[in-house]
């Protein structure tokens, strides 16, 4: 049986309406700054949770770990390289 112009027009309409209900969600979804905040209130959130707080801590070992061992290793190369007391070049 052929539809007629208005059922296909109804069609047309709720298609269109459809489309903009999709297309709408989707901007919704990926707003930039929406994203933002809600990936800033997750980090928030798992920093102040148990595990969070222990990666955090781990995390700042590590990096006092690797500033003192570059400390060190820069001022024992200092140390090499100087030429001992009374062996000094003359120009």
């Amino acid at each position: 049986m052929p539809r007629s112009p208005e059922q296909i027009q109804q069609e047309i309409d709720a298609a269109r309406e459809s489309l903009g209900s999709t297309l709408d969600e989707l901007a919704y979804r990926t707003n930039p700054t929406r994203l933002k905040a809600q990936g800033r209130a997750k980090a928030q959130a798992f920093l102040a949770s148990p595990t969070g707080i222990a990666v955090e801590s781990a995390l700042g070992l590590v990096v006092t770990l690797v500033v003192t061992t570059t400390v060190v290793r820069r001022v024992r190369n200092r140390r090499r390289a100087r030429p001992a007391l009374g062996h000094s070049r003359r120009r």
